[in-house]
Parts: C-alpha cells; sequence; structure tokens
C-alpha cells in the first residue's frame, strides 16, 4: 500500500474512532507478553521511562484500530511515531519537537501523557519510535507485527 494511503486510511480511522462510542478492550502493554490484541477498537498503553517504552514488540490483529495512550515519566520531551519506513525516514531527523494531530504521532512534554490512533489493516511490520536527538540510537524504538485474523 502506498505510503499516501496508509495516511488516509489512518486519517479517517481517527475520525471513525473519535466519533464512535468506546468499544473493545485496553491492554497495559507494560504487563508483558500479550497474545494479539484486537480486532475492532483497543487501547494500548505505553510507558516512557529513562527514555525506554515500556514495551518493544506488539502483536496486532489485522482490522484493529489502536488507540496509543503514551505517559511519559521522564523529566524530557517524546515521541511516538508509528509507521513504515517512509514514515521514519520522514521523522529521522528529529526535528519536529512538536507534531499536529496525525494519526500515529504524537508529543509527549514531560511528565505528560498523549494520545494518537493508528489502523492496522494489513498484515506485515511496522516500527514505532521517538525520533527525537539520539533518543532511537538509546533505544527509543519498537516493533508492531500485524498478524492476519482468522
Amino acid at each position: 500500500m502506498r505510503p499516501g494511503k496508509v495516511a488516509v486510511r489512518a486519517a479517517l480511522a481517527l475520525v471513525v474512532g473519535v466519533g464512535t462510542a468506546a468499544t473493545g478492550y485496553a491492554m497495559d502493554a507494560s504487563a508483558g507478553p500479550q497474545d494479539a490484541v484486537g480486532p475492532g477498537r483497543v487501547r494500548v498503553e505505553i510507558g516512557i521511562e529513562h527514555s525506554q517504552f515500556s514495551i518493544g514488540h506488539l502483536q496486532v490483529e489485522e482490522g484493529t484500530l489502536v488507540e496509543f495512550v503514551v505517559d511519559n515519566d521522564d523529566p524530557i520531551a517524546h515521541e511516538l511515531i508509528v509507521g513504515d519506513a517512509d514514515v521514519h525516514r520522514a521523522h529521522e531527523d528529529g526535528s519536529e519537537l512538536r507534531h499536529p494531530p496525525v494519526p500515529g504521532e504524537v508529543s509527549v512534554g514531560g511528565g505528560d501523557r498523549g494520545l494518537t490512533y493508528f489502523a492496522f489493516d494489513e498484515p506485515g511490520r511496522v516500527e514505532f519510535a521517538c525520533h527525537l536527538p539520539g533518543h532511537v540510537a538509546y533505544g527509543m524504538v519498537g516493533e508492531i507485527e500485524v498478524v492476519q485474523t482468522d
């Protein structure tokens, strides 16, 4: 799927997700290994402490709209960027200190909480990272594996 099409689908999912009554279930990603979450609407909570995400890998069923709630317990800013290789290339210089409300992108100040949505519609692998200067090198990167539903 082309990057533009992914962005359009993710934007539509954001609008639909915000307008939809809370359904699905929540998952605390720091609780340890989980089965694949989804399908439908799912909340995933990701903590940040000592410049590390509370998870490094997540499995999501295709057809899942994930609401990422990011709790930054550090005194410095971080971000969560979810997307394909093109999205990460666009952010790799870490020059955006604040992100507009774009699906899969959120900036979180020190001690703050942020929220973003992302639609996982096709099986494959999607990366998440914090691209602020030096943060990827420090290990602020992870992978989301999107698996087919049975």
